[in-house]
């Protein structure tokens, strides 16, 4: 959830007198950082992942699944056992690989992350202990609950926010941090810099955030559909006006607190990379690809009580930590603000940073909002002028949350202030400057997926994502398409069934060489001499030795096209009359897929079979979901909704069909169901499935 600092958080009156001293310090922190790290070379890779869970607590009498709030005693109990742990494994001299995972809060009380005790190498059989280390992480936070409470790995809660209860203990939707309509603030993790984060969105707002999904209408769904549960007369706070001018929209649910978003969970994996420049060419490769996993995982399609729809979280969590002004929305002319900015600060990014060749201008085709005096500030230190773009956009955004014994720092030790502002960008992808004083490299976060029900699907996501960044680096692919069509692909991606009916833009040639355009930069490891002299590497993964002569530069709308995600995946063969066609009869791969660049990647490491076999399960699954064979979790969640005997065809998500699906989910959850309820989701897959003790 990002930086955690003690201390007394100032309300947003007062952090306004702070947020360009908060703006110019972070940048004079970062300085600091990319001049100590920027000709670090050699690190190794080491990556790691982050799971969310939400804690759920089971009333078998009443058939009521609802959200336990006690994950304050819950994490107290589980840093105590941690403790004990260490000094265990530190005496008894246990490896890396084996440490026990480390728990962290989350933004609601019903939350918790945990991460793998030490990050993970690159090594085959720290890919074979993921899952492994998933199945001990649930069983560790089981242990330290109450035996009718269960972490559960779901996206969004169905109920949350829904008329009647939906937590445990019950707390009446009241509260002067977000003043919803809806959630009690009692549900936010009372750490000072959550309320506060929640309390300082809505104020500098001007009022609360607003949220809209498309109602999924069903047969006995009225239309329009005007939600006869939003308490439309209520006036306890101001902002209570805001459903009544305007904010709900009809056919929609409506959602009006950071808790709709930051309450939900998600699967975010994290690497480390030899040096800055890899950093940077994973980050600008790994973008196009975060709304196709974003809708391969697509696990959240109901909210607030109704089905919805839309498959995905990512535009409601964008939603709820919306805070620009309506001058920066544009719906009045600038006055007190200084830009009209076209997103949330947590959306997909802006701005590829690679100085590759490969990366060409045209790519960055949404114009930049930025900071022109930071970005000045940061050429003038030396900083190039992509990186200085990327920071220069990042620092458009004000703190939000600035605590007042902090407020002056030691800007050569301390990047509490760059972090304020960097952790506060929540965008697809995270590009992460090594801490000061630490041995860290410099890392990036790959954000977009949706946390799934079992620890084989979570860890099957994790590893194929792992293997495709060795894959990338090793075959130097190049998944370049321009910025703008990435966030069109993010808004398909939301779509109900996106995998299987929709078409993303997609690179066509990935193994294309560099094109040397004319203005096109090149600096540090990544020069156009090197990538110039590169081999080709042929469809299928393997380095081919022809001699290449670069072809002429090709108009960018030329180098991609629409996929199915199960061509993007699976891959597609040529059809020499029409272009583009799945027919297997044609054995000639005009576009390989992203499953068969791995297996080529395996290919070259002479893995054994065991471990293969365990490989290819976990691709068997991702295969599967891009071709339709297995539903995604929103498909089966859907699928489940509307074929329980209770449900009305009304849309709505009653009670008992919600303790029906989350006991369906934790059976599934410990390796029961899967050939039965849970068939269209895991029909055929085997992994290491949990056990409760």
């Amino acid at each position: 959830m990002g930086l955690l600092s003690l201390g007394t958080p100032l309300p947003w009156k007062e952090v306004q007198k702070h947020v360009d001293h908060v703006r110019q310090h972070g940048i004079q922190q970062f300085l600091h950082i990319w001049k100590n790290t920027k000709d670090k070379r050699g690190n190794s890779l080491l990556w790691g992942d982050e799971v969310e869970y939400m804690v759920v607590s089971y009333d078998d009498e009443n058939k009521s699944a609802l959200l336990s709030l006690r994950q304050a005693e819950i994490l107290t109990a589980l840093e105590e056992n941690e403790t004990r742990q260490r000094k265990i494994e530190d005496e008894l001299g246990i490896g890396s690989g084996q440490r026990i995972p480390t728990f962290h809060p989350e933004y609601g009380r019903y939350m918790l992350e945990a991460t793998p005790g030490h990050p993970y190498t690159a090594s085959l059989e720290d890919l074979l202990n993921v899952e492994l280390n998933m199945n001990r992480r649930r069983e560790i936070a089981k242990q330290h609950m109450l035996p009718h409470e269960f972490p559960i790995t779901l996206t969004s809660f169905p109920r949350l926010g829904a008329p009647g209860q939906f937590t445990d203990p019950y707390y009446p939707p009241t509260g002067n941090a977000s003043r919803s309509l809806f959630l009690p603030d009692e549900l936010i993790n009372p750490h000072a810099r959550f309320p506060t984060l929640t309390a300082n969105i809505r104020e500098r707002r001007g009022s609360k955030v607003a949220m809209n999904v498309p109602i999924f209408k069903d047969k006995n769904t009225p239309t329009p559909f005007i939600d006869p549960t939003i308490p439309y007369d209520r006036n306890l706070y101001p902002e209570d006006a805001n459903a009544r001018d305007g904010a709900a929209k009809p056919d929609h649910i409506y959602m009006d607190s950071m808790g709709f978003g930051m309450g939900c969970c998600c699967l975010q994996i994290t690497f480390q990379a030899t040096d800055i420049d890899e950093a940077r060419r994973l980050y600008d490769q790994l973008a196009p690809l975060g709304p196709i996993f974003l809708a391969l995982t697509a696990a959240s399609p109901a909210w607030r009580g109704y089905l919805s729809d839309q498959d995905c979280r990512w535009n409601v969590i964008a939603g709820s930590v919306d805070d620009r002004t309506e001058e920066e929305r544009g719906l009045k002319p600038l006055d007190h603000q200084r830009f009209v900015i076209p997103k949330s600060r947590y959306d997909s990014i802006d701005y590829y940073i690679s100085q590759s060749p490969e990366c060409r201008p045209e790519y960055n085709d949404i114009e930049l909002v930025k900071d022109d005096k930071i970005k000045t500030t940061l050429t003038d230190a030396g900083v190039d002028e992509k990186l200085a773009n990327h920071y220069a956009h990042l620092f458009i955004r004000d703190p939000i949350v600035v605590f007042s014994e902090l407020i002056d720092q030691d800007d050569i030790t301390s990047s509490d202030h760059f972090e304020n502002i960097q952790s506060t960008n929540w965008q697809t992808m995270r590009f992460k400057p090594p801490p000061p004083g630490t041995d860290i490299g410099w890392r990036v976060e790959f954000r977009s997926m949706e946390i799934q029900i079992t620890d084989f699907e979570n860890a099957a996501f994790a590893i194929f994502i792992v293997l495709l960044t060795r894959a990338i680096l090793s075959f130097k692919l190049n998944f370049y398409i321009p910025i703008s069509k990435v966030d069109r692909n993010m808004q398909v991606a939301h779509r109900r069934d996106a995998v299987i009916d929709e078409k993303f833009y997609f690179r066509k040639d990935i193994f294309a060489p560099v094109c040397h355009s004319h203005d096109a930069q090149s600096t540090g490891s990544e020069t156009a001499s090197e990538d110039a002299s590169a081999s080709w590497y042929s469809s299928d993964g393997n380095r081919s030795t022809d001699s290449v002569v670069s072809p002429p530069v090709k108009p960018v709308e030329d180098e991609y096209d629409l996929f199915t995600i199960d061509e993007i995946i699976n891959g597609r063969k040529r059809n020499t009359t029409n272009g583009f066609s799945s027919d297997v009869e044609d054995e000639m791969d005009e576009f390989p897929g992203l499953v068969k660049l791995v297996q080529s990647y395996l290919d070259s490491m002479s893995v054994d079979v065991e471990t293969r076999c365990t490989l290819n399960a976990y691709m068997d699954l991702i295969s599967k979901r891009a071709s339709g064979e297995l539903y995604t979790a929103a498909r089966w969640m859907r699928e489940f909704i509307r074929g329980h005997p209770d449900y009305q065809f009304d849309s709505v998500v009653g009670s008992a069909v919600n303790y029906d699906l989350v006991k369906t989910v934790g059976q599934l959850t410990i390796g029961n169901e899967w050939d039965g309820a849970g068939e269209k989701l895991l029909g055929g897959m085997t992994g290491n499935r949990y056990r409760s003790s």
